[in-house]
């Protein structure tokens, strides 16, 4: 790495870029040990403050992550969720990840007041629920909570594993156009750690969405949680 102290372009910014070169390019690859940020600063003979704001420059962007006793490792790749309405099986073949869906829990008529409200309908409706971990590879990503509507009772084990329930709405005549969704973080509970292989101080990614077709009706509601390590979601912000 070349620090070009002339440059008016800020130390620790140079640092942060060539640092992401060598990680996009592969030089530094998923799971790969960092440098201490003590010697990284002595070799590139920085300060320790313009090395550690370049560090969490990268993990803030979700290039590295930060583990207890682990130390800081180059992130595995992260599935970037844009401000656009897709589903993360369709995020993860986008990325060129192989998307493995592990069916939980399937329940054709459960009734649930919350969900029943997002979905516009009376509580006591019985609804559709799914309960999925999904993975990237062998990588525990997400645990996806679904809610729908009574008329996707016909939905099948093979359709809500194999591909995307998005795919599966829409061949019922269903397309999802529009959808509402509050992102947020907080700490997971004992099941949800084990689940995505958390470790203690992990965070968890939520996203809550509902989901309506183009004349209004919502055919979804969802719950979902991921490891931070894996997701990140990709807003662009317009004057309004």
């Amino acid at each position: 790495m070349v620090i070009d102290r002339s440059s008016p372009v800020p130390l620790y910014h140079q640092l942060a870029e060539q640092l992401t070169a060598a990680i996009e390019s592969g030089r530094l690859g998923p799971g790969d040990p960092f440098e201490n940020e003590l010697a990284l600063a002595d070799r590139l003979d920085l300060s320790r403050p313009t090395v550690r704001r370049a560090i969490a420059d990268l993990v803030a962007r979700g290039l590295l992550v930060r583990r207890r006793g682990v130390g800081t490792r180059v992130a595995s790749q992260v599935i970037h969720r844009r401000d656009e309405l897709t589903s993360l099986y369709d995020d993860m073949v986008r990325r060129g990840q192989r998307p493995l869906t592990v069916l939980r829990r399937f329940e054709r008529e459960i009734v649930d007041p919350r969900a029943a409200e997002c979905l516009g309908l009376p509580e006591a409706t019985p609804l559709v629920f799914l309960e999925r971990l999904r993975f990237a590879g062998e990588t525990p990503t997400a645990l996806m909570h679904n809610w729908l509507p009574p008329q996707f009772a016909d939905l099948t084990t093979e359709e809500v594993t194999s591909g995307s329930l998005y795919a599966a709405l829409r061949a019922r005549g269903s397309r999802p156009v529009i959808a509402h969704q509050t992102i947020g973080a907080r700490r997971p509970t004992a099941a949800e750690r084990k689940l995505l292989a958390l470790v203690a101080g992990d965070p968890l990614l939520t996203m809550s969405r509902r989901a309506y077709d183009g004349d209004g009706g919502a055919v979804e509601f969802g719950d979902h949680c991921y490891r931070c390590d894996q997701y990140a979601f990709d807003v662009t912000v317009h004057e309004r």
